[in-house]
């Protein structure tokens, strides 16, 4: 029974990881399109009129609402995850 939950543990640790990479992935895209809103002149921009200014503004901000949003699901995950290793860890003990 321990091997089984080792091994469970071992697969749930690697897909863990491999959304952390694309979280981070993800944060990296996040960052660079604020530092290219953050570059943007305060006056006269000419982006297609406030129209455009206002677009590429949302466009941003939905990026970092995903990134942050994807957090919040890994940690979910993590916690689903951790709570199910907790419970078969308090069962085999009983055992």
């Amino acid at each position: 029974m321990q091997h089984i939950v080792t091994e469970m543990i071992e697969h749930m640790s690697h897909s863990q990881a491999q959304l952390a990479r694309v979280l981070e992935a993800e944060r990296h895209v996040a960052v660079r399109m604020s530092q290219l809103v953050h570059g943007l002149p305060d006056q006269h921009p000419n982006f297609g009129g406030f129209d455009g200014l206002m677009d590429n503004s949302q466009a941003v901000t939905k990026s970092v609402v995903a990134y942050l949003n994807s957090i919040a699901e890994l940690q979910e995950s993590l916690a689903l995850t951790i709570t199910a290793v907790m419970k078969e860890c308090a069962i085999e003990d009983d055992e």
